[in-house]
């Protein structure tokens, strides 16, 4: 039985990556900070077949103890500070967990079980401000907010440590994905949620910032598919992860209140205060390498995931 360790666990990908796993028979081990409210909410339904362990990005001894526990072939490094708002008005913490603890668990990992396959999750806000479309492997990253700006340390020294220690660290530049385990914050799940709560009665408007950003959507589900595929692979490398269809926030806006009923125009609200001190307009990117020699492509298309994110949304708020 192979096994594997998921930081970040607790999160979106971390429940699907864990959901997975277990289906192609792993001994799944999960990396969780101690709070005084533990969320397990994404992972109820699998609690008791996964084997947990404390330990913090910021802390390097209890990553080496976590790992030397787990004995992990996989370790999936998928903790972060994952908001991208958040990291301005936090930079610095953003920069310790997202970049820099990148590097203490790939200094745990070379300690204590350097011949595991190690997966590192960078992100599509690292091309940022885009220099070419669409965004490929070799596209160059121009991040822009402090949450890219740590994604891109956090790629880089994951290849610097392949490169350095003849690691199988592999980094996967997946673009945004989604779905019905999305945290509240994010704005796909912001807009499903209010569509299906105004809908309910509950709510009667939704703020939205930039409804003109594109982004490139695609389904949390499939993109854990990639994470696994990538250290299944015969060499560690870096894949783009995505769709190539690019969308705006208004588009989402528009599938999400179709399906509920509701003609959007009449509750959305434009708020200047939601809007990014530095904006990203546009990141799609070209899967074309993970299609070529991993086999992966994407299942589920935008207006699915929207659909099936806003049917959630309403069977959760019936409830």
């Amino acid at each position: 039985m192979p096994s594997a360790l998921i930081t970040g666990i607790t999160g979106q990908d971390g429940s699907y990556l864990a959901e997975l796993l277990l289906e192609k028979g792993y001994d799944v081990h999960g990396m969780v900070r101690r709070a005084s409210t533990e969320k397990f909410d994404r992972l109820e339904h699998l609690r008791d077949r996964i084997t947990f362990h404390q330990a913090d990005l910021l802390d390097q001894r209890s990553l080496v103890d976590a790992l030397r526990a787990a004995k992990p072939d996989e370790v999936y490094n998928l903790a972060a500070m994952s908001f991208v708002a958040v990291s301005w008005i936090q930079p610095t913490l953003t920069a310790e967990f997202t970049g820099v603890g990148v590097t203490r668990m790939l200094e745990a990992v070379r300690e204590t079980c350097p011949e595991a396959r190690f997966y590192q999750a960078s992100s599509s806000e690292m091309f940022g401000k885009v220099l070419e479309t669409p965004q490929t492997e070799r596209t160059p990253f121009y991040p822009r907010s402090p949450y890219g700006v740590a994604k891109v340390y956090g790629h880089h020294i994951t290849v610097n440590y392949r490169e350095s220690y003849d690691l199988f660290a592999t980094s996967g530049i997946l673009f945004n994905h989604e779905s019905p385990r999305r945290g509240l914050e994010f704005v796909t799940r912001k807009i499903t949620w209010h569509a299906a709560a105004i809908k309910h009665g509950r709510r009667d408007k939704l703020q939205l910032g930039n409804l003109d950003a594109r982004r490139d959507w695609g389904y949390a589900k499939d993109y854990v598919e990639a994470m696994w595929l990538m250290l299944q692979h015969d060499r560690p490398d870096d894949f783009v992860i995505a769709t190539g269809e690019m969308h705006t926030v208004r588009d989402c806006v528009q599938v999400a209140f179709d399906e509920v009923g509701l003609e959007w125009e009449r509750y959305v609200e434009i708020d200047d205060s939601l809007k990014r001190p530095a904006e990203v307009d546009l990141l799609v990117g070209d899967a074309g390498k993970a299609k070529q020699l991993l086999g992966w492509e994407p299942t589920t298309n935008f207006e699915q995931l929207i659909r099936l994110m806003a049917r959630a949304d309403l069977d959760l708020l019936a409830k």
